[in-house]
């Protein structure tokens, strides 16, 4: 299977610019372009299929550009112009009624809207109407890659300097995804109800912590990504349920390269 993703960068400013009557001047950045205070928005549409046996394309990537230039654009600018951005799960389904039957030879996989850096919501067209939000956290600590029932001699062939006795640190990179139906204002939850939990459960009593020493699911567990990633979603799994929502997983990067997800 073949799965081709094109991200189409656009802003919405407060009054209509007629940009999109103009060849775009910084694609890269966004077109049209921000003029000052607006929406600034990032859509990744991704497709499934077999590329074509004259161009070798899953679907041509301009034919994508122009279609969210055409239909998607107009629409955030009305969503947005009008009052009634609010959640955005609105929007995003929206967007997916315009663009799920429009690729020859190929088909709409999903759809992922960035309403800021850290802040996405997602939709799977096997789960609609149903949309995934993820949000991102950050949060330092150390810890120690070691196992009490070999030897040092064996822990130090596994984990190499990552077995330093006195640990060693990482920046950590949290992306919680909650699944669900949004309410009638495109709403999946609260989200500042919802960063609170997480910062309650997870970011204050991990954060500049001795995991092996200082969070008690690490006494025997070696807090490696995975594990980490793991003992976090299920901390925080009967709070988001609790809120109304799914916990559809939990991803955690250790550094730029090295990141695990978890899902039950």
């Amino acid at each position: 299977m073949f799965r081709l993703t094109r991200e189409v960068r656009f802003c919405v400013n407060p009054e209509e610019d007629g940009q999109l009557g103009r060849p775009p001047t910084n694609g890269f950045a966004g077109y049209p372009s921000l003029l000052g205070i607006g929406h600034y928005f990032a859509l990744e549409v991704t497709l499934v299929g077999e590329p074509a046996a004259g161009s070798g394309f899953v679907q041509d990537i301009k034919r994508i550009d122009q279609k969210v230039r055409q239909t998607v654009v107009p629409m955030a600018a009305a969503f947005v112009r009008r009052g009634r951005l609010a959640g955005g799960g609105m929007l995003i389904g929206g967007i997916f009624e315009q663009l799920k039957i429009v690729w020859p030879g190929s088909e709409l996989h999903h759809l992922r809207l960035a309403l800021s850096p850290f802040l996405t919501l997602t939709l799977f067209a096997r789960e609609f109407p149903m949309i995934r939000l993820s949000q991102k956290f950050e949060f330092s600590a150390s810890h120690r890659l070691h196992n009490p029932a070999l030897s040092d001699e064996e822990n130090q062939a596994i984990f190499g300097k990552c077995n330093n006795p006195h640990g060693h640190g990482h920046n950590y990179v949290l992306q919680v995804t909650l699944a669900g139906m949004p309410d009638c204002n495109g709403h999946l939850t609260d989200i500042p109800q919802f960063e609170q939990v997480v910062a309650s459960t997870v970011i204050e009593p991990f954060d500049h912590r001795y995991l092996n020493l200082e969070v008690a699911r690490f006494s025997e567990l070696i807090p490696t990504v995975e594990n980490i990633a793991m003992v976090i979603f299920q901390m925080l799994k009967p709070k988001i349920e609790a809120m109304g929502v799914k916990l559809a997983g939990v991803t955690l990067w250790e550094t730029s390269k090295t990141w695990c997800e978890y899902m039950e």
